[in-house]
């Protein structure tokens, strides 16, 4: 079997005896079907029995022993570490998930993120009798409003990425609004309105997804965390839970712009969130977009698209976005 000799510079922090983290390097002969979790075991069991990491099902199922190879968040049971160096040559670096919060070597403290995921109340509620004489179905069709929502590991390779929870402690993450999703558009579970109500607040909701599609990039399971986000954000209005909010008027905003000119205006998408008063705070950053004509002016604004009826009429297929109040 076809063999690579590759170095492998390991983050090692062992509070009890480190002043600070550093690196340390193993070098191996590794094999063509290696995984980065065989990897980590062989560095455990060859070189340092002291070194600590997560691992326990080994079939991409517990989502215990994500790691950073490269800057890359990976699931180190599923990640192939030939690949790995065709992207990055034979010198890989190992690291945690989030280096800010090292416990020991690759073991990060997750508590965060378990604390957020359980605000969403990620469980079944439902009212059923307790002995019932017939199982509480749910169709083929039914089952399939989950997109795969129902198969997240909880690996949190999405939180660990997502720009939103670097900046902002409160945001719930991806992984929260996954599992809200899958309950919400369960048919058998009696709360959907609250769950709704959570996912909707500020500062910690689904309106603070900066759309950066990270989440997805780096799902194992191929999830598509942004993709429920959008779908809560469509749920929020559809119940008519929106508020008139900054996030709220730019979503609405998005859709009549390209409803009104065929493409998006983005000072109009500004103005009509932000309001005038709000518009103001961002005369630098509109200045600059004038200037790369991002924002447009009644003289310079392009034509509509000569298929403007199809192009209302795809919006009008597409958009679940309703907003009970005129605002």
């Amino acid at each position: 079997m076809e063999k690579k000799r590759i170095t492998f510079k390991v983050f090692r922090f062992n509070p009890a005896v480190d002043d600070l983290p550093h690196y340390e390097s193993y070098v191996m002969e590794v094999k063509k079907d290696a995984l980065v979790l065989d990897i980590l075991n062989r560095i455990k069991w060859e070189f340092d029995g002291s070194f600590t990491y997560r691992r326990s099902c080994r079939h991409g199922i517990c989502g215990s022993c994500s790691i950073r190879v490269n800057g890359k968040v990976v699931l180190s049971c599923k990640e192939n570490v030939f690949e790995l160096t065709d992207i990055f040559g034979d010198l890989l670096v190992l690291e945690p998930q989030n280096k800010q919060k090292v416990i020991k070597d690759m073991v990060i403290d997750r508590v965060d993120f378990w604390n957020k995921y359980t605000e969403v109340k990620p469980f079944l509620v439902a009212k059923y009798d307790e002995h019932p004489e017939v199982e509480a179905r749910v169709s083929p069709d039914e089952a399939s409003l989950m997109l795969d929502s129902d198969i997240c590991i909880q690996c949190a390779n999405c939180y660990s990425v997502c720009p939103s929870v670097r900046v902002n402690e409160k945001y719930y993450g991806p992984a929260a609004f996954v599992k809200a999703y899958r309950f919400i558009v369960d048919t058998r579970d009696h709360n959907k309105k609250e769950r709704i109500d959570i996912i909707n607040e500020p500062e910690k909701g689904v309106w603070d997804c900066v759309k950066c599609y990270k989440c997805a990039e780096v799902c194992p399971k191929g999830v598509n965390p942004i993709e429920k986000i959008t779908l809560l954000h469509n749920q929020v209005f559809k119940e008519g839970r929106a508020k008139n909010n900054v996030a709220t008027r730019h979503a609405i905003g998005f859709k009549k712009s390209i409803q009104k000119n065929g493409f998006l205006d983005e000072g109009f998408l500004v103005r009509y969130s932000e309001g005038i008063f709000g518009t103001m705070k961002h005369l630098r950053e509109a200045f600059d977009m004038f200037r790369r004509g991002k924002i447009k002016m009644p003289w310079n604004m392009p034509s509509k698209p000569k298929k403007m009826n199809e192009i209302k009429q795809l919006i009008k297929v597409a958009s679940k976005i309703e907003c009970r109040r005129k605002w």
